[in-house]
């Protein structure tokens, strides 16, 4: 019971971190107005909270770039993301001390996602386990924190929000602790060099990468904050709402689940031209279109739109040399997942209100430029390295 195969190690620990995140997400702006912070300081807040997770995937996830290095890592990002969410609690309505633990918390939870992507690269690349059915965890987590908190808070109060969060946590760190049976270990030789980040933004194979992918995943911004707003303004209860973003993160838990039945043989450039596709049609049809059944396929889309192009981004960064797969993982969660998001999600809050629902529109043309692009299976291999 104290030693883990990979997959249970790698698999239960993405449990315990996205049930956190399923109750950070979605919920934190609920308890931070229970606590009677006005609406601009919680949007500062958050938005706050983003801007660290970008700088320290920046900063610090490249420093760890041996994968033998991934494990304690992981353990110890856990146990001071969970000391720093328990502060959360006593910190009352204090704004400054809210910014300060915001600033702690986020650097710290911010390198998980990357490097426990990383560990699960590392050990799929070796046979050890498939990245989709592992990742799959994450998912159904997420939806089990939002699911319980939301309930919690409903019978209980807000106040339970920060509890429920820290319990994901105390399960990661506590899963962590077992020993997998087979230790993940860096290729030999040159590769334990760690690259820099500027040499790898020089290459134009990273950069269209980068770029196909910002695109892709920056079409969610419109959909991540304004489409509860939407339907409710066209009709939609808060419980039917809820059932299609529910949806949305089932369908991707399904493409996860056979990913490696439904992509086989698939190349990366044909994995984001799918992707692509399915940008154009998600959003131009929840554009253009509010009927209930038309809104549940859209939102079924969902496992192409992010799935399929996480896939295929994960599946890229598995194809580059060891040293330099937590510094891909890396730019990929600070750039298109961090700074172009923030960007984009910015820009959809002066749109929206300028042109409502017609912003998807401009969500959907986002897909048309990947369609044109060709990605390599494989970035390239000579890269300016750092000791």
């Amino acid at each position: 019971m104290f030693r883990s195969s990979p997959y249970g190690w790698t698999s239960q620990y993405l449990l315990g971190f996205f049930f956190n995140y399923g109750v950070y997400l979605p919920f934190w702006a609920l308890w931070l107005a229970h606590l009677e912070v006005s609406a601009s300081n919680i949007g500062l807040l958050l938005g706050l909270g983003f801007g660290v997770r970008c700088l320290a995937n920046l900063v610090i996830t490249p420093r760890i770039h041996k994968a033998e290095h991934l494990i304690p890592a992981l353990r110890w990002l856990a146990l001071a993301a969970l000391i720093s969410c328990v502060v959360y609690i006593y910190c009352g309505g204090s704004l400054w001390a809210l910014t300060i633990v915001t600033v702690i918390y986020n650097m710290l939870v911010g390198p998980i996602v990357p490097l426990s992507d990383a560990l699960a690269n590392h050990y799929a690349k070796d046979g050890h386990l498939d990245y989709g059915r592992t990742r799959l965890w994450g998912s159904i987590a997420f939806i089990a924190g939002s699911t319980v908190v939301g309930l919690l808070a409903a019978e209980y109060s807000p106040d339970v929000i920060p509890w429920v969060a820290a319990a994901g946590l105390v399960a990661a760190l506590v899963l962590s602790m077992r020993q997998p049976t087979v230790l993940p270990i860096s290729e030999d030789g040159h590769d334990q060099a760690r690259p820099a980040l500027m040499a790898l933004l020089r290459d134009s194979q990273v950069v269209r990468f980068l770029g196909a992918v910002a695109l892709l995943q920056g079409s969610h911004a419109a959909y991540y904050s304004f489409s509860a707003i939407y339907w409710k303004e066209v009709g939609y209860s808060e419980a039917v709402i809820g059932y299609l973003w529910s949806f949305s993160v089932v369908a991707e838990v399904a493409v996860f689940a056979l990913s490696k039945r439904i992509f086989a043989g698939w190349s990366i450039s044909a994995m984001f031209r799918l992707a692509a596709l399915g940008v154009l049609l998600r959003w131009g049809v929840t554009a253009s279109m509010t009927d209930l059944p038309v809104l549940v396929m859209a939102q079924a889309l969902h496992g192409v739109t992010f799935a399929a192009c996480h896939l295929a981004t994960i599946r890229y960064i598995q194809q580059a040399k060891s040293n330099q797969m937590v510094a891909l993982q890396a730019l990929y969660n600070a750039l298109p997942m961090g700074a172009f998001m923030a960007m984009m999600t910015a820009l959809s809050g002066w749109l929206y209100g300028i042109w409502g629902a017609d912003l998807f529109w401009l969500m959907a043309v986002m897909g048309v430029p990947v369609l044109l692009m060709k990605i390599e299976s494989q970035p390239r291999s000579r890269y300016v390295t750092n000791s």
